[in-house]
């Protein structure tokens, strides 16, 4: 019985921990600064990376006068739309997600970072 509890509270701790952690915007542009060299979100300007201005919302491989791999107009294509769930998976492995990026980051491998980052983007993206 007290096997089955704690399978039950560490599993609702987890469900509960993962998708629902807060989003700290400002916590979010010190991890943007790993993108800053390809990328601006503060700003409708491309740079190596297309601008992230505006981003969520945006189906991938769609911004105006940026010159984007064939796979990631593909993607868009598909049906890939930057949502925060789609970011969160393209930020975690962007080549595992699109196959073929131009986009050469590793990808950010903590969750939180993940999401403060989403959430400074999302200040650039009403």
């Amino acid at each position: 019985m007290r096997i089955i509890a704690l399978f039950i509270v560490l599993s609702a701790t987890t469900i509960l921990a993962t998708p629902s952690q807060a989003q700290d915007a400002a916590a979010g542009e010190k991890v943007f600064t790993k993108c800053k060299v390809c990328h601006v979100a503060d700003q409708d300007q491309n740079r190596i990376g297309p601008s992230l201005n505006g981003v969520i919302g945006r189906v991938a491989g769609t911004h105006p006068n940026f010159t984007y791999s064939a796979a990631m107009i593909a993607a868009g294509k598909s049906g890939v739309k930057w949502d925060e769930p789609t970011l969160a998976t393209y930020l975690h492995a962007p080549q595992a997600m699109v196959k073929g990026t131009k986009m050469t980051f590793a990808g950010l491998k903590d969750d939180k970072d993940i999401a403060n980052v989403i959430a400074y983007l999302k200040q650039f993206s009403k």
